[in-house]
């Protein structure tokens, strides 16, 4: 049976939800409290679960603008089910329902090798002198369409 997105910004204070979303902010519980404030104050921001045989497999918040630009807020697949091109999928059907020019995140370097896996240009930069570095992800859709289906 083949799974779908779903949207759960409805349903962000259930367990299941909250659960996949601790994994993108990877346990932090501040930086949870914030997206979930984050996601039932801003209209622009989505946030879709990828469900299969009624479970919730991975999870992605993203804003979407006028401008073309899909900007991944967060992204997590439950660590059972990693591996296995679910992310990679919930990625691509986020782009079939937006159709944005442009897809870009913003990860530490763990995040990046999955991004520069599936076609992502990964740029590397820190928001601060002294301080940890950030990777920048940008996929522009438009010229590489065909390499990332």
């Amino acid at each position: 049976m083949l799974g779908m997105l779903i949207d759960v910004k409805p349903r962000i204070a259930s367990e299941e939800v909250r659960e996949l979303l601790e994994y993108a902010v990877h346990g932090d519980e501040e930086e949870l409290s914030q997206a979930v404030k984050q996601y039932a104050a801003d209209s622009n921001c989505k946030l879709l679960a990828y469900e299969e045989e009624e479970q919730y497999i991975g999870i992605i918040g993203y804003r979407s603008g006028d401008n073309g630009v899909l900007e991944l807020l967060h992204l997590a697949v439950h660590p059972e089910d990693r591996g296995m091109g679910y992310g990679r999928g919930i990625i691509l059907d986020a782009m079939v329902l937006e159709r944005p020019a442009v897809v870009l995140a913003e990860t530490d370097e763990d995040s990046a090798d999955f991004f520069r896996s599936i076609g992502f240009q990964v740029t590397g930069f820190t928001k601060y002198p002294g301080g940890p570095e950030y990777f920048r992800c940008t996929y522009e859709t438009e010229e590489n369409e065909e390499d990332f289906m």
